[in-house]
């Protein structure tokens, strides 16, 4: 006997959940493959979107994450903060699927994001001038979301922009 499927059909309230979080998110877990051997790796970044929607982050050359970036572009990112109250696994969360797209500190593209990062990260101010850090867009390829319990949906590209 087959089991039912927990993944429900994608409806428009399940992609104007996913858009809020995605919207709302300052923070996710990003996840690569460690460029040195592939193991599987883990960070939590700062995060916002660009005026298409697509997640952006901002990340030093420096870090592990962004030397596996390079190695590997495909990615992942998890955004959705649990409540104050209740079981943190009941909260809605949102796994993205994405190509790591670098961009280039020269022309207007760069100013613009980094117009936007300040605005939503105004801390940031400290050090996103450094010569190390630099923009990436995280492309959606396909996403995850989990609406709470019961509510599973699986998620195109054009789900997620607006």
């Amino acid at each position: 006997m087959e089991k039912p499927s927990p993944i429900r059909p994608t409806d428009d309230e399940a992609r104007e959940l996913a858009r809020n979080l995605l919207s709302e998110a300052r923070f996710g877990a990003l996840g690569v493959l460690e460029a040195e051997g592939g193991a599987p790796m883990v960070s939590r970044i700062a995060v916002s979107t660009d005026e298409a929607g697509v997640p952006v982050t901002l990340i030093s050359v420096l870090s592990q994450h962004t030397k596996a970036l390079r190695d590997h572009p495909a990615c992942s990112l998890l955004v959705g903060e649990p409540g104050e109250r209740g079981d943190p696994l009941t909260h809605p969360r949102l796994t993205i699927q994405a190509e790591a797209r670098f961009v280039a500190r020269e022309g207007a593209d760069h100013a613009a994001l980094r117009d936007m990062w300040l605005d939503r990260h105004p801390k940031a101010k400290l050090y996103i001038d450094f010569g190390d850090f630099g923009f990436v867009r995280l492309a959606p390829t396909g996403a995850y979301l989990n609406g709470g319990f019961g509510k599973a949906f699986i998620l195109t590209p054009g789900d997620l922009l607006p």
